[in-house]
Formats: C-alpha cells, sequence, structure tokens
C-alpha cells in the first residue's frame, strides 16, 4: 500500500456489457440533478431529532492494522475521500472509524460535498460536519464516530467526497484497502471546505471511513448489506467506475423502484480475501472473520433491512489441499449468519459460490467441497431467497471454470460483464419482503 503522486485526471464511460442494459445517469442528467438540488440556499445544520430515521447509502468495511511497512502516515493533512452514493437525499451524516487503531485518532476538522471531478467539489456544496456540535473530535482507540447531521441536497449515483483534516503525526491502522478508487491526500494544512484540493498525493483506500447515511424522506428508506471477500469487494472491476456487483445491484433497484417507492441503499462489507470462519495471520488486510465482525458490518449499518451473503470460497481454498474444511462446518457458519441475521429482522440472500478451476489454489477435493456447499445452498432451505451466481458465471461447457466471458483472467475473479451478471442473477422480489 503507497501513496502515489497525483494521478492524471480519469475519463469515466459507461458499461459496455453487450445485451445488458446498464441504467446510469448521463453527466447532464447528473449535472441537472446537482443543480436542483443545489437551487436552494444551504440551511445550516441541525441535530438530528427524535423522529429522524436513516439507512446507509454506501459504506465500506474498516480492517487493518497493515504490516508496518504498508502503513499510511499523515501528518497536518487533509484527506478527501470519495465515495459513490446508492441513494439520493437532502440529509446526511458520516461514520468514522479507529476501530483497529491502538491511540487515539484527532480529527482536527471534517466536512463532505458533492465531487465535482478529480479532487475538486460542486460550488457550494462543501458542508461542514460537526461531531456533538464541535468542529473536531476524538476517536478512542477501538471506537467509531458519527457526525451530526447535514443538509445536503444529492440524486442517487453522485459521488461525495468525505473530507476530514488531521492535525497530528497519524497512521493509517484502520483502512478499507481495496477502495478501487481515487483519493486524495492534501499538502500540508486543512482543506475540509476548500473547493479546489492541493493534491500532493493520491491513494486506493479509504482510511477511517466507514459509512455515509441520508435521512429517510416521506417514501421511507432502508439498506442491504452485501457481505463478502474479494469478490462483492470488486477486485479487478474498473476503477473508478463503480463496477463491482453491489454498484450494479443499486442501478438495478433504482432503476425499478416505482414512483413514491422506497429507496433501497446498497452498502458493500466486502473485503478481498475474507473469509467466513477463519483468520489467516498472513492477511492482516482480510479483515476479521465474517462470523467476527457480523455486528459490526451487518447490524450496525443504518436502517439495514436485508443481508446478501456470499462468503466461503478463502475458507475452502486456503484449508489443506488434500483434506479441505469440510462442506458441513460452511453450512453450519451459514446458519448461524443467517440466525443472528433473522433476530434482528433481516431477510437473508444466500449466494451460490463461484467456479475458481484455473486458479493455482484449485484441487479436486476443494472443488468437491464447493459443489456439495452449492448444492445445500440451492436446496437447504437456509436463506429466505438465493442468487445462483455460480450458474450465472459458470462455463455450461465446463462448469467447474468460469465463462470465458466473465473470466477477468486470475479464474477467480469477473470482469466488470461478470460481475453485471452476478447483480443480474440477484431476484429484486427478495426486497419486497
Amino acid at each position: 500500500m503507497s501513496m502515489q503522486p497525483q494521478d492524471a485526471p480519469y475519463a469515466s464511460r459507461a458499461p459496455s456489457t453487450p445485451g445488458r442494459r446498464v441504467f446510469l445517469r448521463s453527466a447532464p442528467a447528473l449535472a441537472a440533478g446537482l443543480a436542483a438540488g443545489m437551487a436552494a440556499a444551504p440551511s445550516p445544520a441541525r441535530a438530528a431529532n427524535a423522529g429522524e430515521t436513516w439507512f446507509a447509502t454506501w459504506g465500506a468495511a474498516p480492517a487493518g492494522p497493515p504490516p508496518a511497512a504498508d502503513l499510511l502516515a499523515f501528518r497536518n493533512q487533509t484527506l478527501r475521500l470519495v465515495v459513490h452514493a446508492s441513494s439520493g437525499a437532502s440529509r446526511v451524516r458520516v461514520r468514522l472509524t479507529n476501530e483497529m487503531g491502538s491511540t487515539p485518532l484527532r480529527i482536527g476538522a471534517a466536512g463532505i460535498g458533492i465531487r465535482a471531478g478529480n479532487a475538486g467539489l460542486v460550488a457550494g456544496s462543501a458542508r461542514d460536519l460537526p461531531f456533538s456540535g464541535r468542529a473536531g473530535a476524538v476517536i478512542p482507540p477501538g471506537a467509531a464516530l458519527l457526525s451530526d447531521p447535514v443538509d445536503l441536497a444529492f440524486p442517487a449515483f453522485a459521488d461525495l467526497a468525505v473530507s476530514m483534516y488531521l492535525p497530528d503525526s497519524v497512521q493509517g491502522t484502520t483502512i478499507h484497502d481495496l477502495a478501487q478508487t481515487q483519493c486524495y491526500v492534501s499538502s500540508t494544512g486543512s482543506y475540509v471546505s476548500a473547493p479546489a484540493l492541493p493534491v500532493q498525493a493520491t491513494i486506493r483506500s479509504w482510511p477511517f471511513l466507514a459509512e455515509v447515511d441520508v435521512a429517510a424522506g416521506s417514501d421511507g428508506g432502508a439498506s442491504v448489506v452485501a457481505l463478502g471477500d474479494s469478490i462483492t469487494d470488486g477486485v479487478h472491476s474498473s476503477s473508478n467506475l463503480n463496477r463491482r456487483w453491489p454498484d450494479y445491484l443499486a442501478q438495478r433497484l433504482q432503476s425499478g423502484r416505482p414512483a413514491g417507492g422506497m429507496p433501497i441503499g446498497v452498502v458493500n462489507r466486502g473485503i478481498a480475501g475474507n473469509c467466513m470462519l477463519t483468520e489467516y495471520a498472513t492477511a492482516l488486510l482480510a479483515g476479521h472473520s465474517a462470523a467476527a465482525r457480523f455486528d459490526r458490518d451487518v447490524l450496525a449499518t443504518a436502517g439495514v433491512r436485508w443481508l446478501a451473503l456470499l462468503i466461503g470460497i478463502n475458507d475452502i481454498v486456503y484449508s489443506a489441499s488434500s483434506s479441505p474444511i469440510p462442506a458441513a462446518d460452511l453450512q453450519a457458519g451459514y446458519l448461524q449468519l443467517a440466525a443472528r441475521a433473522r433476530a434482528h429482522g433481516l431477510g437473508v440472500l444466500g449466494a451460490t459460490l463461484t467456479p475458481f478451476e484455473g486458479l493455482s489454489y484449485y484441487t479436486p477435493a476443494r472443488e468437491a467441497v464447493r459443489s456439495q456447499v452449492n448444492g445445500w445452498i440451492r436446496s437447504g432451505g437456509a436463506f429466505d431467497a438465493i442468487a445462483d451466481f455460480d450458474l450465472a458465471l459458470r462455463d455450461p461447457n465446463r462448469p467447474t471454470r468460469l465463462h470465458p466471458a466473465y473470466d477477468s483472467g486470475d479464474h477467480l475473479h469477473p470482469n466488470d460483464a461478470g460481475y453485471a451478471a452476478l447483480a443480474q442473477a440477484v431476484p429484486l422480489t427478495f426486497f419486497a419482503t
């Protein structure tokens, strides 16, 4: 992990999956939406009242700390972290985190705005984010911090920029490593509300940022959490273009939403390398197992109503090649996660595990476990709905392999077309429950 000198601007482009309709707002339409949202003079931040309800429009799963050689270091600098809203809003708050830190984290100031491009903000969109009425805050080690709400109107699929000024010498101990999105580190100083950030370096990670929430309007609102590993995290999807399968799912939910229908936020809690049951000492940025991080990454998500679960392939591929983890152990793990979700009123969607023949970790014994697990997911009745990701991606002529049209090249992770196919496999009727 390293900071890079400022990159040249990148050009956004629409998805080009053959034969598949993808719903993205055009640049003019997005600009019009932003203009409409910005038309009224910004109202001052006001404290949340007892009747206000929230749901998450974006989220990532923090992990860490990284190995010492990979730690990012900041001193008297402003981070500007770019995130992609899955649902629009007129009121917003953020959750910062020092959950993997061992020392207090001082936030000198924080803010949010609508990203205009690169590190710039749309004129007039910058909002200061106070914490319990104060401009700054200290986050104890192991803790998270919720900002006060502020008024900010933006449409679905707007890029938001969350800025935080770190006045002290800080190491990026709590971080989501695979942002697949370019974020920015300033030169010395506080630029939280500055429309133009003086960029010293770029990073492709999200330090200290866990969630962005929006206030539910008259139509209500709720969130679905996608809990998973690198395939949910979007490994090998196109950078800066939001082509992970939860991104495509958000597009489907938004485009299929009837007039007056409830908006649904999609929160990606995937971590590359993550397992359901096991934690490997060599994979520090793979985070705690899904079982261990479930309460924080699922139940603590604002407005969560549904869980989409794709996890377990790393438990298989990292276990012994000749005698891998028993399918029964994974089945018990799924049942536990489903039970914990339902105890809090969540609907649970289970996804089958995708093919991986051709990957260096592939063995017939590991494949046998995957096949047993998938058969159980399809017929075991453990979940409220099923997304057959295996069927969506496999080569019909060799079902233990990814279809060539969906293979990123490593025989495990999909390409953009494959991620779109996964989203298409999710039954939208699940969200009517």
